[in-house]
């Protein structure tokens, strides 16, 4: 409490969410594990409840205090761009996409929908998919852009493998959606793809 969380190695504030689940006990040897297995904090706590409950002593109690973090976390970003200028919002929008979804296991495809002010309205993931595709159909991008009355769109999708380099398949998609879009007053913003080493931006590459 005198120093902030920053004054504390990720295994020591692991131990301290881990006391929460189990007091009274030394959690080190738990917090130990769970390092050795996942390798950081972030991985830990977005690691799939079936992978947690793989290291010994890592319980229903464990699991449900490490999710609730992974979901405070979520929600506090999601609160830092909500109905605020996204694109002058930029850096908390990155940190909001990887918190929540570099860490997935499988590929997730998610349109950030914007009003004219180019504030966020909507975020909703469209489609879920395999370890290295995701079905987009573009024409479902626009329709739910005109449902929400939204004049801009980001997507985001998310590349397991750890390489954020589009595809072709992402690139084709993204210039479908866009095509699609203009012609009917809906601007595609960016296209981003995120993963734990980093992300790429379709803007940023000239690809938009």
């Amino acid at each position: 409490m005198k120093t902030g969380a920053d004054g504390l190695p990720d295994y020591e504030l692991l131990e301290l969410l881990l006391f929460q689940a189990q007091p009274r006990r030394d959690m080190k040897p738990l917090a130990k594990r769970l390092m050795d297995r996942f390798g950081s904090f972030s991985e830990i706590i977005s690691a799939e409840p079936g992978s947690l409950k793989e290291v010994s002593g890592a319980g229903d109690a464990v699991v449900e205090v490490l999710k609730t973090v992974q979901a405070a976390a979520l929600r506090l970003a999601r609160q830092e761009i909500i109905e605020k200028p996204v694109l002058s919002s930029w850096d908390k929008l990155i940190d909001y996409c990887r918190a929540a979804m570099a860490y997935e296991k499988n590929e997730h495809f998610r349109v950030l929908f914007l009003n004219k002010q180019n504030a966020l309205i909507a975020d909703e993931v469209q489609q879920t998919g395999t370890i290295d595709h995701t079905p987009v159909y573009p024409r479902e991008v626009v329709k739910r852009a005109l449902e929400l009355g939204a004049t801009a769109v980001i997507m985001v999708h998310n590349h397991p493998s750890g390489d954020p380099t589009p595809s072709k398949a992402d690139i084709e998609m993204t210039t479908e959606v866009k095509d699609a879009g203009s012609k009917l007053g809906i601007v595609l913003h960016d296209h981003l793809i995120m993963c734990k080493s980093g992300h790429t931006s379709f803007k940023e590459m000239g690809l938009l």
